[in-house]
């Protein structure tokens, strides 16, 4: 279905740049200098986001955070009620996350499905020590008690709103768009809202025993 032609940028280029930035230097002050941490990017935007932060990080303090992909499609809970979907790749980097400090990282937090379905993932994967979220953009409206720990931007919106991160690795350029009328299902626009954050409540998930 073609998004309406209506539209409006609310985050442009620059404010993108700066606020990887705000965020990078935030993991830094929150996790001692973030020498355990590794960054999990969720498909598709979460990755280059990923990425981006990890390269500003070791430019402010010469520290070198392993980043890698999770998939999360197996884990979603709404594959029933969707077509078949392709299967992405999950790279976890080589060290990988026993007794670590994870970040993933995703462009759009919405009903905080993806996050439920990254956390699920995560566990078949390892056990970290601890397991923090960082968004470009929180626009509300959650289904779980999940918030994230670094958030970029607070955008309110309304159920029937579509947010869409563009980033230049996959669409060319910078910027996020609001398309409005754009009806709620209960779940996200696969392309435009594969949202994540891990607590539920607390700023940090600590890993039980």
């Amino acid at each position: 279905m073609a998004y309406p032609q209506t539209t409006k940028t609310i985050v442009t280029a620059a404010d993108i740049s700066r606020t990887v930035d705000r965020i990078a230097h935030q993991i830094l002050e929150k996790t001692e200098g973030a020498r355990d941490a590794v960054l999990l990017g969720i498909p598709t935007r979460g990755f280059p986001l990923a990425r981006r932060l990890a390269a500003r990080i070791a430019t402010f303090e010469d520290v070198a955070i392993p980043v890698g992909v999770l998939d999360v499609t197996l884990y979603r809970d709404d594959l029933r009620m969707r077509g078949a979907r392709a299967i992405g790749k999950t790279q976890i980097p080589p060290a990988g996350i026993d007794g670590r400090l994870v970040i993933l990282v995703d462009d759009v937090l919405f009903s905080g499905r993806t996050v439920r379905a990254a956390l699920d993932a995560l566990g078949d994967l390892g056990r970290p020590r601890a397991v923090q979220l960082a968004v470009l953009v929180d626009r509300g409206h959650r289904e779980l008690p999940i918030r994230a720990d670094y958030v970029g931007k607070n955008i309110p919106t309304s159920l029937v709103e579509s947010v869409r991160v563009r980033l230049t690795e996959s669409d060319g350029t910078d910027e996020v768009h609001l398309y409005p009328g754009r009806q709620h299902s209960g779940t996200k626009h696969p392309s435009t809202e594969q949202a994540a954050a891990p607590s539920s409540g607390a700023a940090e998930r600590e890993v039980p025993a």
